[in-house]
């Protein structure tokens, strides 16, 4: 039986909220939504919010960090980040996090919790893997890049949480002006389809059974169009899930591709 799941109860550039559930409690990863919508968000979704132990922060831009505060204030659990996160807001400073390094490895929940650096416009972000002895969560969004630590660390995991944010041509042609369609597409910015794409070539292996696609550009990406990426990359078939949102399946139904969506909670058991 899996030990881990996911649920997604936002993922996009106005607010970022995960629930890691584990076999001894629960970790927050990131707190950039109110703590009305993330409390609204998880009781939809049927997430008990009491068994949420840790707060892990992937980085301090305010789409990941802005409910935060509030959110602390009716929660006694532990919060960790690394100094360069705690230290690069002001309104951070005052919380009493627990400081990891980008490639430490650590216990929480019931799970081992490896983290890996990613590569953002950031002070020290990080992604993770969480794991047991028989179950395996990768989670990386915001990375313009994916270096040896994280493609190690993602590699074959059951359930793989990774940034598939914008589709190149459509930034390309799209209404950003020139500096941000730079930074976006850039070494620090975000992954676009195709590098997620290029990515499950060789992340994806015997035990990994499904792909989240996570943090969509609304302006300059679609559900249909990233999907449709993927699928193509892992030999998968796409086809409308029973939400009406597309998804794909290979033919062997052992792997299956959805995305998440900055307004639509999303749980992977």
């Amino acid at each position: 039986m899996p030990e881990i799941h996911l649920h997604v109860l936002a993922s996009g550039s106005k607010g970022n909220a995960a629930v890691v559930e584990g076999p001894e409690g629960s970790v927050l990863v990131d707190c950039g939504i109110s703590r009305r919508a993330l409390m609204g968000r998880a009781d939809e979704l049927g997430v008990d919010m009491g068994r949420v132990g840790a707060v892990l922060l992937t980085h301090e831009h305010s789409d990941h960090v802005g409910g935060l505060t509030v959110f602390c204030n009716h929660f006694e659990g532990e919060l960790l980040c690394t100094a360069g996160t705690a230290g690069a807001r002001g309104y951070l400073t005052s919380l009493p996090f627990t400081l990891v390094g980008h490639s430490d490895a650590f216990e929480l929940a019931g799970m081992r919790v490896q983290a890996f650096p990613t590569s953002h416009d950031v002070a020290d972000p990080m992604g993770f893997r969480f794991s047991t002895a028989d179950d395996a969560l990768g989670f990386c969004t915001d990375t313009g890049e994916l270096g040896p630590e994280a493609l190690e660390a993602l590699a074959d995991v059951r359930i793989l949480a990774l940034e598939s944010n914008h589709d190149a041509r459509m930034l390309a042609t799209g209404d950003y002006p020139g500096y941000l369609k730079a930074r976006v597409a850039g070494p620090t910015g975000h992954l676009s389809n195709d590098q997620a794409a290029d990515a499950l070539r060789v992340l994806v292996g015997e035990d990994t059974e499904t792909v989240v696609a996570m943090h969509l550009s609304q302006e300059n990406n679609r559900p249909s169009v990233c999907v449709r990426a993927l699928a193509e990359a892992v030999g998968a078939e796409v086809v409308t899930g029973e939400d009406g949102r597309p998804e794909a399946r290979t033919p062997d139904g052992r792997l299956s591709i959805c995305c998440a969506a900055q307004d639509w909670p999303l749980s992977v058991w």
